[in-house]
């Protein structure tokens, strides 16, 4: 997704992991979209497939 502004992209992404998280303050989710986007696998993804691999592991616990 390397058309896509940083940006948009971490907030489409922080919006998806909102949806995960409603109790988690959205600056913190912003923060963590951010992260995920430095990583380059997550940030060849659309961000909302990125938030939902990074959430795998924890989906899969609950």
């Amino acid at each position: 997704m390397e058309n896509v502004p940083a940006t948009l992209w971490i907030a489409a992404c922080a919006h998806r992991l909102q949806q995960q998280w409603h109790t988690v303050d959205p600056l913190e989710l912003e923060e963590v979209a951010r992260d995920l986007w430095r990583d380059e696998r997550l940030r060849l993804m659309p961000p909302d497939e990125a938030a939902i691999d990074w959430l795998r592991p924890i989906r899969e616990l609950g």
